[in-house]
């Protein structure tokens, strides 16, 4: 994988901006998805796929956090041998992930919600996504209960796929060795994938998360194969942007999300079937005094209207700048102009169709 793999150059070339944002959303081309409670979770599955106790699946385990392209390459093997078999193809995650259960550092902060995950999931080709509850008896199962247990109640597993790394049940103890000793006595091919790389080091949502963290979304995006993004619904912002000649957008996000540092970012904003270039600003900006915390605010280039109270989905671009304190209101004006000016320059000025 090179150093530049899915990154756009800018300025975006005419249609280049409705690909990107098709592209970036993860929205697949499943329709009438059947969704299935389970004892301990829920699977979706593609319309009439059933999934019991005696269905043969090639199967992948893992988070899928992101769902970047590493997680991609494993579900396009995953899908190619199910295919072989005759078998469904599957994916089994967790809900919450395993990082947040245990309260691992960083591993709170989500790059896709549930929903999105599934969608990815499912949009790859696979034919069924199972989500189990990862609750305390969950993580106190080893891995033998699971792929003896656990599993046969599910389906029957004839072949599993995971990541080298990748470890299973209480403790970590099911390492890729031990899999592959317990299906041999099981009847279950398990394959261990090694893990896709960029610039030497593997691609993983621990890593995106940090390049998130630090402001890299371009970096971010190259691992990732798509634009990050973030969804959430618009609540009343402070009208300081308004008054300025620039009204934005105050987009209310789940705590749990993995947001960039604190800055202003040029981005896409997504409202239904339209996408708007946008000038986005994440954390409490420095020249105004408030007691909110830290939000998010876009500014949309070209639009006009209300969008209180509507979904939106936010997609980071490039980096323009830090937050900072401005001495004077005429000078935040001028720094914003720049903001908006890059953005409408090598982004767009105005909103594009989302094709499907």
């Amino acid at each position: 994988m090179s150093a530049h793999d899915g990154l756009p150059s800018y300025p975006l070339a005419s249609g280049e901006l409705s690909r990107l944002v098709r592209d970036s959303l993860l929205r697949g081309p499943v329709t009438g998805v059947e969704v299935r409670e389970l004892e301990r979770g829920r699977s979706w599955a593609r319309p009439g796929v059933v999934l019991g106790p005696t269905s043969d699946v090639a199967l992948c385990i893992g988070s899928f956090d992101g769902f970047h392209r590493g997680h991609r390459l494993l579900v396009t093997k995953t899908v190619n041998d199910a295919r072989r078999r005759g078998a469904l193809a599957a994916a089994l995650t967790f809900e919450p992930l395993p990082a947040q259960f245990f309260g691992a550092a960083g591993g709170s902060h989500r790059l896709l919600s549930n929903e999105e995950r599934v969608v990815a999931l499912l949009g790859a080709g696979l034919d069924v996504v199972i989500v189990l509850d990862f609750d305390d008896e969950l993580a106190s199962t080893t891995y033998e209960d699971f792929v003896t247990r656990t599993l046969p109640r599910l389906m029957r597993v004839g072949a599993l796929h995971v990541g080298t790394n990748f470890r299973l049940g209480r403790g970590g103890a099911g390492t890729l060795d031990r899999l592959r000793d317990l299906g041999e006595r099981h009847g279950i091919t398990v394959t261990g994938h090694e893990l896709l790389a960029a610039d030497g080091v593997a691609v993983s949502s621990t890593r995106i998360r940090r390049l998130i963290h630090e402001g890299d979304v371009e970096c971010a995006s190259r691992l990732l194969g798509r634009l990050p993004l973030v969804s959430g619904s618009v609540g009343h912002g402070r009208g300081e942007g308004a008054h300025l000649g620039f009204p934005t957008a105050n987009v209310v996000v789940d705590p749990t999300r993995c947001l960039p540092r604190d800055g202003v970012y040029a981005g896409v904003v997504v409202h239904g079937r339209r996408a708007w270039p946008a000038a986005v600003n994440v954390g409490k900006p420095p020249t105004f005094s408030s007691p909110d915390p830290a939000f998010l605010e876009a500014h949309l280039v070209g639009f006009s209207g209300d969008l209180y109270g509507d979904a939106l989905s936010v997609l980071f671009c490039r980096w323009l700048r830090a937050s900072r304190r401005f001495a004077s209101l005429g000078e935040l004006e001028r720094t914003v102009l720049g903001n908006v000016a890059w953005v409408r320059d090598n982004i767009g000025s105005a909103g594009v169709e989302v094709p499907t």
